[in-house]
Protein backbone atom coordinates (compact mmCIF):
# COMPACT_ATOMS: atom_id res chain seq x y z
CA UNK A 1 0.00 0.00 0.00
CA UNK A 2 3.34 2.08 1.06
CA UNK A 3 4.87 1.55 -2.28
CA UNK A 4 1.84 2.33 -4.51
CA UNK A 5 1.27 5.63 -2.85
CA UNK A 6 5.12 5.84 -2.94
CA UNK A 7 4.78 5.61 -7.00
CA UNK A 8 1.80 7.06 -7.16
CA UNK A 9 3.42 10.31 -5.15
CA UNK A 10 6.09 10.15 -7.87
CA UNK A 11 4.30 9.69 -10.59
CA UNK A 12 2.25 12.83 -9.67
CA UNK A 13 5.64 14.72 -9.13
CA UNK A 14 7.01 13.60 -12.79
CA UNK A 15 3.34 14.82 -14.18
CA UNK A 16 3.93 18.27 -12.49
CA UNK A 17 7.36 19.13 -13.30
CA UNK A 18 7.19 18.12 -16.58
CA UNK A 19 3.81 20.46 -16.73
CA UNK A 20 6.36 23.53 -15.72
CA UNK A 21 8.93 22.80 -18.27
CA UNK A 22 6.97 24.62 -21.50
CA UNK A 23 7.28 27.43 -23.09
CA UNK A 24 5.20 29.52 -25.22
CA UNK A 25 7.04 31.96 -27.81
CA UNK A 26 5.61 34.88 -28.98
CA UNK A 27 7.63 35.57 -32.88
CA UNK A 28 7.66 38.06 -36.07
CA UNK A 29 6.70 36.16 -38.73
CA UNK A 30 9.78 36.33 -40.89
CA UNK A 31 11.33 33.96 -38.27
CA UNK A 32 8.75 30.90 -39.08
CA UNK A 33 11.70 29.14 -40.89
CA UNK A 34 14.75 29.97 -39.06
CA UNK A 35 13.42 29.69 -35.43
CA UNK A 36 12.01 26.47 -36.11
CA UNK A 37 15.20 25.37 -37.28
CA UNK A 38 17.03 26.96 -34.44
CA UNK A 39 14.27 25.28 -31.64
CA UNK A 40 14.68 22.02 -33.49
CA UNK A 41 18.44 22.18 -32.45
CA UNK A 42 17.53 23.24 -29.18
CA UNK A 43 15.18 19.94 -28.32
CA UNK A 44 18.32 17.81 -29.19
CA UNK A 45 19.71 19.22 -26.33
CA UNK A 46 17.03 20.17 -23.79
CA UNK A 47 14.02 18.49 -22.82
CA UNK A 48 10.42 20.18 -22.47
CA UNK A 49 7.84 21.85 -24.77
CA UNK A 50 8.49 24.35 -27.01
CA UNK A 51 5.68 26.11 -28.58
CA UNK A 52 5.67 29.31 -30.89
CA UNK A 53 2.95 31.78 -32.44
CA UNK A 54 3.55 33.56 -35.10
CA UNK A 55 2.18 36.99 -35.97
CA UNK A 56 3.48 40.80 -36.23
CA UNK A 57 5.69 42.12 -33.84
CA UNK A 58 2.94 45.13 -33.11
CA UNK A 59 -0.12 42.92 -32.29
CA UNK A 60 2.11 40.46 -30.14
CA UNK A 61 3.78 43.49 -28.47
CA UNK A 62 -0.16 44.35 -28.16
CA UNK A 63 -0.91 40.57 -26.37
CA UNK A 64 1.96 40.79 -24.24
CA UNK A 65 1.03 44.15 -22.76
CA UNK A 66 -2.77 42.87 -22.45
CA UNK A 67 -1.21 39.77 -20.28
CA UNK A 68 -0.76 37.13 -23.00
CA UNK A 69 1.32 34.64 -21.47
CA UNK A 70 4.10 34.25 -23.73
CA UNK A 71 7.58 33.35 -21.86
CA UNK A 72 10.09 34.91 -25.17
CA UNK A 73 9.16 37.03 -27.38
CA UNK A 74 11.46 37.81 -30.84
CA UNK A 75 10.59 40.90 -32.50
CA UNK A 76 11.64 42.45 -35.78
CA UNK A 77 12.28 45.58 -34.46
CA UNK A 78 14.44 46.20 -31.71
CA UNK A 79 11.77 49.12 -30.52
CA UNK A 80 9.14 47.13 -29.58
CA UNK A 81 10.83 44.61 -26.94
CA UNK A 82 12.00 48.41 -25.56
CA UNK A 83 8.25 49.14 -25.37
CA UNK A 84 8.12 46.56 -23.28
CA UNK A 85 10.18 47.24 -21.30
CA UNK A 86 9.65 50.48 -20.47
CA UNK A 87 5.74 48.93 -20.02
CA UNK A 88 7.63 46.81 -17.14
CA UNK A 89 6.75 43.41 -18.78
CA UNK A 90 10.44 41.82 -19.36
CA UNK A 91 12.84 40.22 -17.28
CA UNK A 92 15.85 40.27 -19.06
CA UNK A 93 17.74 42.18 -21.25
CA UNK A 94 17.18 42.95 -24.49
CA UNK A 95 18.97 40.49 -26.98
CA UNK A 96 20.14 41.75 -30.44
CA UNK A 97 19.59 38.34 -32.21
CA UNK A 98 20.00 39.56 -36.05
CA UNK A 99 19.95 41.93 -38.82
CA UNK A 100 16.39 42.11 -41.06
CA UNK A 101 16.76 42.69 -44.74
CA UNK A 102 14.70 43.12 -47.14
CA UNK A 103 13.81 42.17 -50.72
CA UNK A 104 11.61 41.56 -54.09
CA UNK A 105 10.32 38.48 -54.45
CA UNK A 106 8.45 37.14 -57.68
CA UNK A 107 7.65 34.12 -59.67
CA UNK A 108 6.53 35.92 -62.14
CA UNK A 109 8.93 38.71 -63.39
CA UNK A 110 12.81 38.49 -62.43
CA UNK A 111 13.62 41.54 -59.68
CA UNK A 112 17.53 40.75 -60.32
CA UNK A 113 17.27 42.01 -63.96
CA UNK A 114 15.38 45.52 -63.22
CA UNK A 115 15.73 45.48 -59.71
CA UNK A 116 13.39 48.65 -58.33
CA UNK A 117 12.28 49.05 -61.65
CA UNK A 118 10.67 45.41 -61.75
CA UNK A 119 7.94 47.13 -59.60
CA UNK A 120 6.81 50.10 -62.04
CA UNK A 121 6.58 47.19 -64.95
CA UNK A 122 2.88 47.06 -66.56
CA UNK A 123 2.53 43.68 -66.35
CA UNK A 124 2.34 44.30 -62.62
CA UNK A 125 -0.77 44.71 -61.32
CA UNK A 126 -0.39 44.03 -57.70
CA UNK A 127 2.41 44.15 -54.91
CA UNK A 128 2.43 42.77 -51.48
CA UNK A 129 3.50 44.43 -48.65
CA UNK A 130 3.16 43.51 -44.79
CA UNK A 131 0.94 46.19 -43.00
CA UNK A 132 3.42 49.01 -42.42
CA UNK A 133 0.94 49.84 -38.93
CA UNK A 134 2.15 47.04 -36.80
CA UNK A 135 4.73 44.90 -39.30
CA UNK A 136 8.55 45.99 -38.91
CA UNK A 137 8.74 44.74 -42.41
CA UNK A 138 6.15 46.76 -43.87
CA UNK A 139 7.67 49.97 -42.69
CA UNK A 140 10.75 49.68 -44.00
CA UNK A 141 9.28 48.50 -47.29
CA UNK A 142 7.09 51.89 -47.46
CA UNK A 143 10.83 53.44 -46.44
CA UNK A 144 12.51 51.92 -49.54
CA UNK A 145 9.52 53.11 -51.57
CA UNK A 146 9.61 56.82 -51.07
CA UNK A 147 13.34 56.80 -50.99
CA UNK A 148 13.32 55.28 -54.53
CA UNK A 149 10.61 57.99 -55.72
CA UNK A 150 8.27 54.75 -55.92
CA UNK A 151 5.63 55.29 -53.77
CA UNK A 152 3.07 57.70 -55.26
CA UNK A 153 3.28 55.61 -58.65
CA UNK A 154 2.73 52.12 -56.98
CA UNK A 155 0.82 52.68 -54.22
CA UNK A 156 -2.91 51.91 -55.75
CA UNK A 157 -1.31 48.46 -56.43
CA UNK A 158 -0.54 48.01 -52.76
CA UNK A 159 -1.93 44.57 -50.93
CA UNK A 160 -1.04 44.22 -47.31
CA UNK A 161 -0.56 41.75 -45.19
CA UNK A 162 -1.32 41.20 -41.75
CA UNK A 163 2.39 40.44 -41.32
CA UNK A 164 4.75 39.48 -43.44
CA UNK A 165 4.55 36.31 -44.03
CA UNK A 166 1.02 36.81 -45.18
CA UNK A 167 2.49 38.73 -47.66
CA UNK A 168 4.36 36.42 -48.53
CA UNK A 169 1.84 33.47 -49.10
CA UNK A 170 -0.30 36.44 -51.40
CA UNK A 171 2.98 36.20 -53.79
CA UNK A 172 3.34 32.40 -54.07
CA UNK A 173 -0.78 31.79 -54.02
CA UNK A 174 -0.50 34.64 -57.38
CA UNK A 175 -2.80 36.99 -55.78
CA UNK A 176 -0.22 39.38 -56.01
CA UNK A 177 2.30 39.75 -59.00
CA UNK A 178 5.66 40.61 -56.73
CA UNK A 179 6.08 41.76 -53.54
CA UNK A 180 8.70 43.01 -50.88
CA UNK A 181 9.41 40.74 -48.28
CA UNK A 182 12.26 39.66 -45.84
CA UNK A 183 15.18 37.95 -47.45
CA UNK A 184 14.50 35.31 -44.43
CA UNK A 185 11.30 34.01 -46.05
CA UNK A 186 12.92 34.53 -49.77
CA UNK A 187 15.32 31.95 -48.72
CA UNK A 188 12.95 29.19 -47.23
CA UNK A 189 12.00 25.85 -49.36
CA UNK A 190 8.70 26.89 -49.92
CA UNK A 191 9.91 29.96 -52.01
CA UNK A 192 12.57 28.45 -54.40
CA UNK A 193 10.62 28.97 -57.01
CA UNK A 194 10.93 32.57 -57.47
CA UNK A 195 13.70 34.78 -57.69
CA UNK A 196 14.59 37.72 -55.29
CA UNK A 197 16.44 41.35 -55.85
CA UNK A 198 18.43 42.24 -52.60
CA UNK A 199 17.30 45.55 -51.72
CA UNK A 200 19.78 48.03 -50.80
CA UNK A 201 19.90 48.82 -46.96
CA UNK A 202 20.83 52.48 -47.33
CA UNK A 203 17.18 53.00 -48.85
CA UNK A 204 15.49 51.96 -45.20
CA UNK A 205 16.32 52.05 -41.35
CA UNK A 206 18.22 49.80 -40.18
CA UNK A 207 15.99 46.24 -39.11
CA UNK A 208 17.71 45.12 -35.81
CA UNK A 209 16.16 42.38 -34.28
CA UNK A 210 15.55 41.95 -30.65
CA UNK A 211 14.34 39.13 -28.08
CA UNK A 212 13.74 38.85 -24.50
CA UNK A 213 12.39 37.07 -21.84
CA UNK A 214 8.93 38.46 -20.91
CA UNK A 215 7.63 39.51 -16.90
CA UNK A 216 5.46 36.27 -17.58
CA UNK A 217 8.75 34.36 -18.68
CA UNK A 218 10.48 35.29 -15.23
CA UNK A 219 12.14 32.15 -13.35
CA UNK A 220 11.28 30.01 -15.88
CA UNK A 221 14.17 27.94 -16.28
CA UNK A 222 13.89 26.45 -19.83
CA UNK A 223 12.71 30.21 -20.84
CA UNK A 224 16.32 30.55 -19.75
CA UNK A 225 17.86 27.95 -21.13
CA UNK A 226 16.64 28.53 -24.49
CA UNK A 227 17.23 32.23 -24.04
CA UNK A 228 20.93 31.12 -23.51
CA UNK A 229 20.95 28.86 -26.58
CA UNK A 230 20.21 31.40 -28.37
CA UNK A 231 22.88 33.52 -27.58
CA UNK A 232 25.51 30.40 -28.71
CA UNK A 233 27.34 30.04 -31.98
CA UNK A 234 25.07 27.52 -33.15
CA UNK A 235 21.81 29.54 -32.88
CA UNK A 236 23.76 32.62 -34.47
CA UNK A 237 24.88 30.47 -36.97
CA UNK A 238 21.13 28.73 -38.42
CA UNK A 239 20.09 32.17 -38.28
CA UNK A 240 22.92 33.38 -40.75
CA UNK A 241 22.01 30.47 -43.30
CA UNK A 242 18.31 32.19 -43.23
CA UNK A 243 19.78 35.33 -44.17
CA UNK A 244 19.55 36.70 -40.06
CA UNK A 245 23.05 37.96 -39.80
CA UNK A 246 24.30 39.38 -35.79
CA UNK A 247 23.96 42.99 -35.85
Amino acid sequence: MKARIFLTGLLLSCFITYGQDKILIAAASDLKFALDSVISAFRKANSGVVEVTYSSSGKLTEQIIQGAPFDVFFSADFSYPEQLEKEKKTASKIYSYAKGRIVIWSKKVDPQETKMNSLTSPSITKIAIANPEHAPYGKRAMESLAYYKLLDNIKPKLVYGENISQAAQFITSGAADIGVIALSLALSPNMKQGKYYLIPEESYSPLIQGAVITLHGKGNKLAESFFTFLQNKQAVDILKVNGLVKP
